[in-house]
């Protein structure tokens, strides 16, 4: 089987990875993050499929998108979409990652899909994101900003990255320092982070129409970003929706349980 492997950017700017041959699978990050943040599970999932990892616009090596209008998950859907077109992928599965997720649920508005796998899907809460969110989020984003020697400096001893990242993985102190600098970087740089994070801040996900593909959702058992009474709300998912919870994994479940999150995914595609 060969493998497409290659680095590449759409018409429209957007920066992603392909690898691996097989059914096309497109993964797509959480706010702040870049397409870096699946490297845990790419070779797995190539193994199977030809898989494009995407950094959305305004994170990563992508393009930012204009100021006219919100940046909302849907407006960064239809640039997937238009990515799409331009592979000539018809009918992909779809995994996404927080942003991503509801990214991905959008996406499935837009065209069809083989299958969807949400990983700690954001959007899912009852009205607007909740303060909790907006404040961790917002915490976060500036320490990265404005505070990246320090929490280099911090991460290179095991106790430093568990007091700086436990909310977001069940093991930080795991982590390799230089992907910690790397995960840093990615956030603190990003232009797209403010724009995409105001534009969804009063929205939630709705659902606009039928969405017939296997659809699965996955929260970390130690997610301590999106709280059960707050951020999981899932009326608007599709009634066949296969619900799983994550043991050992926070709310990047590729970097905790990589060998579990990819056997999540495959399930899923294998689904279709």
């Amino acid at each position: 089987m060969t493998d497409n492997r290659g680095n590449g950017r759409t018409r429209r700017g957007l920066a992603f990875a392909k690898i691996g041959a097989g059914p096309p699978l497109v993964l797509l990050h959480g706010i702040g993050s870049s397409r870096a943040a699946w490297a845990p599970v790419l070779d797995g999932l190539a193994a199977a499929h030809t898989v494009y990892a995407v950094d959305l616009p305004g994170f990563g090596g992508s393009d930012t998108l204009d100021g006219n209008h919100p940046v909302t998950p849907r407006r960064l859907a239809e640039v997937v979409a238009a990515a799409l077109d331009e592979w000539g992928v018809d009918r992909p599965h779809v995994t996404g990652h927080s942003l991503g997720g509801w990214v991905a649920l959008e996406l499935a508005h837009l065209r069809p899909v083989a299958s969807l796998t949400l990983l700690a899907p954001a959007g899912l809460w009852r009205r607007g994101q909740p303060a909790y969110c907006t404040v961790s989020f917002v915490l976060t984003w500036a320490a990265c900003r404005y505070g990246a020697p320090l929490l280099s400096t911090l991460s290179r001893r095991a106790w430093g990255r568990r007091l700086l990242f436990w909310q977001l993985f069940h093991h930080p102190e795991a982590l390799a320092h230089e992907d910690v600098v790397h995960a840093v970087a990615d956030m603190g740089r990003a232009p797209g982070f403010l724009p995409t994070f105001r534009a969804a801040m009063s929205i939630r996900y709705r659902a606009a129409g039928e969405v017939s593909a296997p659809v699965t959702v996955a929260f970390g058992a130690s997610d301590r970003v999106l709280l059960t009474r707050q951020s999981r709300f899932t009326d608007q998912l599709p009634p066949h929706t296969r619900h799983l919870v994550l043991p050992g994994a926070g709310h990047v479940p590729m970097s905790d349980t990589p060998e579990l999150v990819a056997r999540v995914i495959l399930t899923g595609t294998a689904a279709s």
